[in-house]
């Protein structure tokens, strides 16, 4: 690090401060576009699996437990191989930004799900909803009218303290090779280039690593304090 340099420089000379910053960048689209698309998944199966019950709750149930089975680093090596050259899904999914956010939907969407069907199971005798349904509304209407409103704390709070999580499986994909793919910078494709060279260039694995600290810790600390604020049995 010197004055022109504040992080220092990569083996490529390129400045590693500059690359940080964009690293910041790419984790948080991947955190914020990947937790908003699989909570919208998450949230309407799970209001569908709560609501309907019988089979349709079955259907939905089993494929959680489907998902949730598989481990998600295998996944995600697997489809960052298979979409490496020329994408997925006929070039709908392509290499990097594209496939890492595909797989936080695929991985995220259940943990969701599951919470928003057992809150819809009490939701869904409330008081309020059978006088919607004495009323004539629709199913629709009454998912999304009455029961969503009052599904919107917890889903906040979970989707905060998910945002840190789908980061560092963005940081954990590139240090292994199958996530962003250079030129782009990224904080865990930073670090596993830094780890060859830690002894002689420690500010190449060091800065990065703060960042992406600072970073999880940001968003976890976001996600606590809007849990005390949004529920209601914290009060005091």
């Amino acid at each position: 690090p010197t004055g022109a340099h504040p992080f220092g420089v990569d083996p490529l000379g390129e400045d590693v401060a500059s690359r940080v910053i964009y690293g910041t960048r790419v984790s948080l689209e991947v955190g914020i576009i990947g937790t908003a698309i699989s909570t919208f998944v998450g949230v309407v199966m799970g209001m569908l699996a709560g609501f309907y019950r019988g089979w349709v709750d079955t259907v939905i149930s089993r494929l959680v437990d489907v998902v949730l089975s598989i481990p998600v680093l295998l996944l995600g090596l697997g489809i960052g191989a298979a979409c490496s050259v020329k994408g997925c899904l006929s070039g709908a999914i392509s290499p990097g930004l594209t496939t890492v956010i595909f797989l936080i939907v695929i991985v995220n969407w259940p943990y969701v799900a599951r919470i928003v069907r057992g809150l819809v199971l009490s939701l869904r005798e409330r008081e309020f909803v059978e006088a919607s349904r004495a009323l004539g509304a629709s199913d629709l209407r009454i998912m999304f009218r009455e029961i969503l409103p009052n599904l919107t704390a917890p889903i906040i709070v979970y989707s905060t303290l998910q945002i840190p999580t789908n980061i560092l499986l963005e940081a954990a994909l590139s240090f292994l090779g199958v996530g962003i793919r250079p030129p782009t910078a990224s904080w865990g494709q930073m670090i596993a280039d830094a780890t060859p060279i830690f002894n002689t260039a420690w500010w190449y694995m060091t800065f990065p690593g703060i960042a992406l600290l600072l970073t999880v810790l940001a968003f976890n600390l976001l996600g606590d304090g809007l849990q005390d604020a949004l529920n209601p049995r914290s009060a005091r």
